[in-house]
């Protein structure tokens, strides 16, 4: 089996939807920052901090090619701009959840834990910076995808089905 490669803007729910196809499957799950995370032994604000942006993308390509050689039939989550490594679609079935930014923003403000959520996404502190980011990005990630997915108003659990009836 291939794997599933979720794509989609920081904060549309690929932790979640991931989590929840785990829950609904037999596939096993990463995630591309966790990855990173372990690699560094710090965190990525911490990685965006010390050594910049740049730095980071050399290491989600690292990453990447590891996928590719290495990683079957497993269900990987990524961060926002991991869609741009060049071989993403050598990697597995590319899946894009899409929501407008909006909905997305709201998500994370109403979400518990918000300021850890927000925190975490170093992109994301500025929140005209991230629209533009946003909309910078949207038309780049239909264009990559192989599967489109309108995550808005949806339960996670009807979106984790609909990935995996559309990717069988």
């Amino acid at each position: 089996m291939k794997n599933i490669v979720l794509i989609g803007f920081m904060g549309v729910g690929k932790g979640s939807v991931a989590r929840e196809i785990v829950k609904q499957s037999n596939l096993i799950a990463l995630d591309t920052d966790d990855i990173i995370e372990s690699m560094e032994n710090r965190s990525i604000k911490k990685i965006f901090a010390q050594e910049g942006e740049e730095h980071f993308r050399a290491l989600e390509r690292r990453v990447a090619a590891w996928l590719q050689k290495e990683v079957k039939g497993t269900l990987i989550s990524t961060g926002g701009g991991f869609f741009k490594v060049p071989n993403l679609s050598k990697i597995g079935t590319v899946v894009y959840l899409s929501a407008p930014f909006d909905t997305i923003h709201n998500r994370i403000l109403s979400h518990p834990d918000a300021a850890k959520k927000l925190k975490k996404r170093p992109l994301f502190q500025d929140i005209e910076r991230a629209r533009e980011l946003y909309e910078e990005r949207s038309a780049l990630y239909k264009k990559v995808a192989d599967i489109i997915i309108d995550v808005s108003d949806k339960e996670i659990g009807d979106i984790a089905k609909e990935i995996l009836k559309k990717v069988k």
